[in-house]
């Protein structure tokens, strides 16, 4: 953590807003405790220069359409259901520390995301791409929907602001599929490897769900330098 933040603070030139582009899954719990806990920390000092962009990145781009059973699926991956358990644990505490409950419980599919990415793409459109993304995250932690499916995601769309039957429709075809692929793919190229990856002013990087204090200390030292500037 020392060595990304002595690397955030070496910015030579402020130009506000300042882009933190932000490559995340809507099943990574980790992405959601990241988004967490980056907004507690831009709450707390108030104005920033920061302006949110959201990249797509699937965990599992070899999905099924359809999803799978969330219990097999966490069982095969972590070698059985107590691999499942103690893999979890540390989810779950530093859920808890960042302000989220996640119903574990409550999640039946782990769903395929290549739509909800097309959604959260097409919610950027107009404006409402970090809304959404909100809204993704809650339906699948909190509430347990099945964010693969196309009536879903039609509703949790409608649910933010955009038109319900014209997402459908979209949904309903191929739009943007070869679009998100591409953008997931470059992610990859780029040296993205996991998830969530911050990058701020397009030159550094913060890999991982980074505490709120990490982040308070970056906002500050950019708003001291951004004076020092203009001064």
């Amino acid at each position: 953590k020392v060595a990304v933040i002595a690397e955030l603070l070496v910015i030579p030139s402020i130009v506000a807003p300042m882009r933190v582009e932000i490559f995340s899954d809507v099943v990574c719990p980790w992405c959601y405790i990241g988004k967490a806990n980056l907004e507690r920390a831009l709450e707390k000092v108030g104005d920033h220069p920061f302006e949110i962009e959201w990249h797509p990145f699937q965990l599992n781009p070899n999905m099924p359409a359809g999803g799978v059973d969330r219990r097999t699926y966490l069982e095969t991956k972590f070698g059985g259901q107590e691999g499942a358990v103690k893999a979890y644990l540390p989810v779950a505490q530093h859920a808890e520390n960042a302000g989220l409950k996640i119903n574990f419980e409550g999640i039946e599919v782990t769903p395929n995301t290549l739509d909800a990415h097309r959604l959260i793409h097409w919610a950027g459109l107009e404006g409402k791409q970090t809304a959404m993304v909100a809204a993704l995250f809650r339906a699948y932690f909190v509430d347990g929907r099945n964010i693969g499916d196309h009536e879903t995601l039609a509703d949790i769309a409608g649910e933010v602001g955009l038109d319900r039957e014209m997402i459908a429709r979209l949904l309903a075809s191929d739009a943007d599929l070869e679009t998100i692929k591409s953008r997931d793919a470059h992610s990859r190229e780029m040296g993205v490897s996991a998830v969530p990856t911050f990058i701020v002013d397009n030159r550094h990087v913060v890999p991982g769900a980074q505490p709120p204090e990490l982040w308070v200390s970056v906002i500050e030292e950019i708003q001291r330098l951004a004076k020092a500037q203009d001064a």
